[in-house]
């Protein structure tokens, strides 16, 4: 949520579970709900991009028990004057010294309203991470650009993680909010194999249209419009893209599914998924004119109020496959595109575009749509590469028959039958190292990759079926291959491609690398909402994906950030892939939310080179598995009061050795004598090992002492996170112990260190006291 504490001090702050309707047509305001946890204090909300507004509307909570006890007293208040004004009209005799009773439409209008939010607030405490709702009334600009954006609640202090808000072409419909249980089914909850109750009548709608829906348990929606014969329908479902990942529910979303009937009640279509998609997408061509319904429910009937979708309906456009998949960098490539209603008079078309990319790093991936008319299809992905590349021939699916290339090659192909492979040759020589990599399923195709390597003698090298890459933060089913292996002879050696699954298809598209290794990396920073007190620094966490070997030290560093913000810790092992940094903000007098980019810098064989750092969340699917989810944008909160003027500092930003079974020491440049008296400091999950010594004023400072465990082995390193916590007060003689948390207020810069052995720590001293030659760092390195 927020990178403000550490472990077992987190600092509460609002928590977003869903928003209700996730996204709104372009020239239109209308209200959004948000649901949560500890959301009574947001005042504001931040959507990225250009064109939307959002204005805080409301706050509704359940009540806690003696709110309720209120409640019902008053409830039966009114109900007892009800009665007595009911028996007066029927002629009792008024009751002696009280006035004569008298029943207005305002008492009937607080009844209904005492009623409903009895009601809410208790089916609202079955979910209590959602139970708070805040409104919001929502303008979204007719020039807005349409897609995703990221959605934020913010506190004074405090910046909620992101969730996903479109903004589409289509006029809207939602469906009334759902709130609290399921009277039908509220005995079965927990249960898989739930039934659906009873629907209602299908609501009427007119195509093209996007619905939005939030389905309670058991819940089953439908929908009623009218097609006309020769319409190619589409009807893409959003739910899992909505809300990626749903810790407490499996498998970890909302597992839509769609069923199309006509006007008899019979089946014309079905989708539980699309592809490899958890979110269903149906086709459909009308034969006749006449009446249908859309179903939607969850796989196994489940449901609560984050149970959140949207459907596209109509004859929009729709991409179904391109090839290939991606082509040179700063070339113009022609791209086939295959799918539904991308001209007016094809069902499925083929047509050609060019696309023409430049990019810095080696490879990466840009986002493309196709357009019909105004309306724009779904996006693609292609992507780019800095190698040669080349077209997989249609007579190479044998060894015997394989088609020669020439190392290193980016190879685009499909495989367009069943059970086939595609096979290349290449020549090798004793002990060089090749890589085979396949991207499909990252770029969208269907196929499952397997990698085989072989010799002349038909020998197998090396063999893949599933490569993991953790950077696929939505991408559940890893299926693209990898391999790496050391050619043991000179001669001939052979790569075959095939799908596991035996399938095949105009769509089954791929692109093969085949080269020697190209070390590299990418960068995904934890979280993507930052909230820190001016003049202090937030943590936050550097994942490192390294690719095809990459061992190099790498240097993260703020682009283009506003005056004042400075990295601590930014220097990054080569021998780590997760690394925890902060980010130092500036004692300003006036906040704000600030968009802040990184990237990092390192050098491959000679060569300088920057890749941007990713922000992204830290999900959990169905109790276990984590995954790396990316988010638009890095959104850092500073509150309008600075904690202090001056941001903290270190007095040397340089490596911190500790020798294993010593200690060293550290200066802080504190904010006057005040600090040591006020705050606290507290190491944040430290390595094991290595403890906080002793902190103490010294001069204009103060004094930290480090110690580490004999039993550390020289040249451990890392960054070490201090805490600054307020200080307690002296607790009086006969006082109980106050083991109640209390939340940091923000963190002291990230200090560098490694372990040595005390002989080394001597021996460096030493030399720094004779040649006052300062400590070289990876900071050091050109940012060209």
């Amino acid at each position: 949520m927020t990178a403000l504490s550490s472990p077992g001090q987190q600092q509460t702050g609002p928590h977003l579970g869903y928003v209700f309707p996730a996204g709104g047509r372009q020239g239109t305001t209308f209200q959004v709900k948000i649901g949560g946890q500890f959301l009574g204090a947001v005042t504001n909300a931040h959507i990225t991009g250009d064109g939307v507004k959002a204005i805080v509307a409301g706050y509704e909570r359940p009540l806690n028990g003696t709110e309720l006890n209120d409640l019902r007293d008053k409830l039966k208040a009114l109900q007892d004057k009800r009665t007595a004004f009911q028996a007066a009209r029927n002629g009792a005799p008024p009751v002696v010294g009280q006035a004569r009773p008298v029943w207005t439409a305002e008492d009937m209008r607080m009844i209904a309203e005492i009623r409903n939010k009895i009601a809410n607030s208790q089916n609202k405490t079955a979910n209590p991470v959602l139970a708070e709702v805040v409104t919001l009334n929502v303008t979204i600009a007719t020039n807005a650009e349409p897609g995703e954006r990221e959605i934020r609640l913010a506190t004074p202090v405090i910046l909620s993680e992101p969730l996903i808000f479109c903004v589409g072409q289509l006029p809207e419909i939602t469906k009334p909010s759902t709130s609290g249980n399921n009277p039908a089914t509220a005995a079965n909850r927990g249960n898989a194999a739930i039934q659906a109750v009873a629907a209602p009548a299908p609501s009427a709608i007119m195509l093209p249209c996007v619905v939005n829906g939030q389905m309670p348990p058991g819940g089953v929606d439908h929908f009623r419009f009218e097609a006309r014969q020769g319409q190619k329908l589409v009807i893409a479902g959003a739910a899992r893209d909505l809300i990626p990942y749903l810790a407490d529910a499996v498998p970890g979303w909302f597992q839509a599914v769609l069923s199309l009937s006509d006007a008899q009640g019979h089946e014309v279509a079905y989708a539980d998924h699309y592809r490899f998609h958890p979110d269903p997408v149906l086709f459909y061509e009308v034969p006749r004119d006449g009446e249908y319904v859309l179903e939607i429910h969850d796989s196994i009937y489940r449901g609560r109020e984050d149970f959140i979708y949207r459907i596209s309906m109509g004859e929009l456009p729709y991409v179904t496959g391109i090839f290939p998949l991606g082509g040179p960098a700063g070339a113009q490539t022609p791209i086939q595109l295959n799918g539904w209603n991308l001209s007016d008079n094809e069902l499925t078309n083929e047509v050609t575009r060019t696309v023409s990319a430049r990019v810095e790093p080696q490879s990466a991936v840009v986002n493309i749509s196709a357009h019909a008319g105004e309306s724009i299809s779904n996006p693609f992905q292609f992507a780019v590469d800095t190698l040669p590349e080349g077209v997989s021939g249609r007579n190479n699916n044998y060894q015997a028959s394989a088609q020669p290339v020439t190392l290193p090659i980016i190879i685009n192909g499909r495989i367009d039958q069943p059970g086939h492979w595609n096979v290349f040759s290449f020549q090798g020589k004793a002990g060089q190292e090749i890589v085979a990599e396949v991207a499909a399923r990252r770029l969208g195709s269907p196929l499952d990759s397997v990698l085989k390597l072989t010799d002349a003698t038909r020998n197998q090298i090396a063999f893949n079926d599933d490569y993991e890459d953790i950077g696929a933060g939505l991408l559940t089913q890893y299926a693209d291959s990898y391999l790496r292996a050391k050619l043991p002879s000179d001669g001939t050696y052979y790569v075959h491609l095939g799908d596991a699954q035996q399938q095949a298809g105009p769509d089954y598209a791929y692109r093969l690398r085949l080269s020697e290794p190209r070390p590299d990396f990418a960068l995904r920073v934890v979280p993507s909402s930052l909230s820190v007190r001016g003049g202090m620094a937030a943590p936050f966490t550097v994942h490192i994906l390294r690719r095809d070997g990459f061992t190099n030290d790498i240097a993260l560093n703020l682009k283009d950030a506003p005056a004042g913000f400075a990295l601590s810790g930014g220097d990054l092992p080569g021998d780590q892939d997760v690394v925890r940094v902060t980010l130092l903000a500036p004692g300003i007098t006036t906040g704000g939310v600030f968009r802040i980019e990184m990237e990092g810098r390192a050098e491959i064989h000679g060569h300088a080179i920057a890749r941007p750092a990713i922000p992204a969340e830290d999900r959990m699917q169905a109790f276990a598995y984590r995954h790396l989810v990316p988010s638009k944008e890095l959104e850092v909160l500073i509150p309008d009061r600075p904690q202090f003027r001056q941001p903290l500092r270190l007095f040397d930003n340089e490596l911190v050795r500790i020798p294993a079974g010593g200690s060293s020491e550290v200066r802080l440049r504190t904010p006057g004598p005040g600090f040591y008296t006020n705050f606290q400091l507290e190491l944040s999950d430290p390595p094991p090992g290595i403890t906080l010594a002793s902190v103490a004023p010294s001069g204009i400072g103060t004094k930290i002492v480090l110690h580490s465990d004999a039993k550390l082995h020289a040249g451990t390193r890392g960054n070490l996170i201090i805490n600054v916590l307020p200080r307690r007060a002296p607790a009086a003689a006969n006082a109980r112990p106050n083991n109640q948390i209390r939340p940091a207020l923000g963190a002291l810069p990230a200090i560098p260190f490694q372990i040595v052995s005390p002989a080394e720590n001597a021996n460096q001293a030493n030399q720094d006291a004779h040649a006052g030659t300062p400590t070289l760092t990876l900071a050091n390195l050109p940012k060209t």
